[in-house]
């Protein structure tokens, strides 16, 4: 089978950061105008009043001390609670398409890469800008390249779907090289006015250049030893904003077409699967877990994380071995893991093991265990 490398990461991060003091300010005084304008209904029982938030509970729930956004102006106003980011018109370049040119382009110079090298885009995060066209065509068109490009979504795993769709284009010879992008833009679809998921998430996208390891050129190469996906329908995490959403207008702006999950659930449900596919992913590759040196995880509750390396490992994880990022990039879906993985590979001497792992809505779990070069 021919050898694939992951040769070249990028991250973009938007400018904009929230404090979880400055979302609690913001989140409380919505809560007050709520409890103030329902009071009546409230008295009677007929409404429940919402509770105030504080940066300590989002800490203590999540492990996220702030994240990132694409505007934070909208966010932290009390009478919106949503960004403002006017339309663009269809003749400019889209926000979700500019933020993955931004992400390319510092993966393909990290890859030692130029558009020309590439054959395939693969735009793959939990929510799209828009139906069509395809999000990863507008971003080959940008970025110069010859070849072909296609959405997928598979939520939070969409980066490592991705990874196994780009890694079997290379093998097949469909493609020399392939780009996988993942825009997160995950302020859009969550709901600023629910206590219990206000702070979940951030915005970033992530880039990745994977190609046949006899050509790669990069300084910065990871073999992809083995790669297992993995998925069980859950409604525990859900969001039915759609298309057929305008069929039945009372549901039009609903909390339901927003994110909502029922935590403790996925927790629970969540970790020991997430664990498994880890060993078995291994076992598959001929290793043992306790040769991974690395593991790049999911960036969605800082619980979660432990718990899954504890079950691997049988003791607490150290720092370097599980590194951290959702406490200052919060949950930024499908890229969380691949920031870990950008941010935190440089110092692993040549031939150290990895496992990036992601986990989410669907369920859906992919894992990719790799070698340094």
């Amino acid at each position: 089978m021919k050898q694939v490398v992951i040769s070249g990461t990028g991250l973009f991060t938007p400018t904009h950061s929230i404090s979880n003091e400055e979302l609690v300010v913001a989140f409380n005084a919505y809560a007050e105008l709520f409890n103030a304008d329902n009071a009546a209904a409230i008295a009677a029982g007929d409404v429940a009043a919402i509770e105030g938030s504080s940066a300590a509970f989002i800490e203590k729930a999540s492990g996220i001390k702030s994240r990132y956004v694409m505007e934070k102006e909208g966010i932290l106003d009390p009478t919106r609670m949503t960004a403002r980011i006017a339309e663009r018109p269809d003749d400019e370049l889209s926000l979700q398409a500019e933020i993955c040119v931004a992400a390319a382009r510092q993966a393909l110079a990290r890859a030692g890469r130029v558009a020309a090298d590439i054959d395939m885009v693969i735009v793959a995060c939990s929510n799209m800008q828009r139906a069509y066209p395809a999000m990863a065509v507008e971003v080959q068109e940008a970025l110069g390249i010859d070849g072909y490009g296609f959405d997928m979504n598979v939520a939070c795993s969409s980066a490592t779907f991705g990874i196994q769709t780009a890694m079997a284009a290379v093998q097949s010879g469909q493609a020399r090289a392939a780009l996988v992008l993942n825009p997160e833009i995950t302020s859009g679809h969550l709901n600023f006015r629910d206590r219990d998921s206000h702070f979940i998430f951030g915005d970033a996208c992530t880039a990745i250049v994977i190609e046949g390891a006899d050509n790669a050129v990069g300084e910065h190469q990871f073999e992809i030893l083995e790669s297992k996906l993995k998925t069980k329908f859950s409604n525990n995490i859900r969001n039915n904003f759609g298309f057929m959403n305008r069929f039945d207008e009372s549901g039009v702006g609903k909390a339901d077409k927003l994110f909502r999950q029922q935590g403790r659930k996925v927790f629970k449900e969540v970790c020991p699967m997430a664990a498994e596919m880890i060993r078995d992913t291994v076992a598959a590759a001929g290793l043992e877990v306790a040769q991974v040196s690395r593991f790049w995880l999911h960036q969605a509750n800082l619980s979660m994380n432990l718990l899954i390396t504890k079950m691997l490992l049988g003791r607490d994880a150290e720092p370097n071995e599980a590194p951290v990022i959702l406490d200052t990039y919060a949950n930024t879906s499908s890229a969380g893991s691949i920031i870990a993985f950008h941010k935190h590979q440089d110092d692993m001497p040549a031939g150290a093991l990895g496992v990036i792992c992601s986990f989410g809505a669907g369920y859906s779990i992919g894992c990719v265990v790799v070698r340094k070069k």
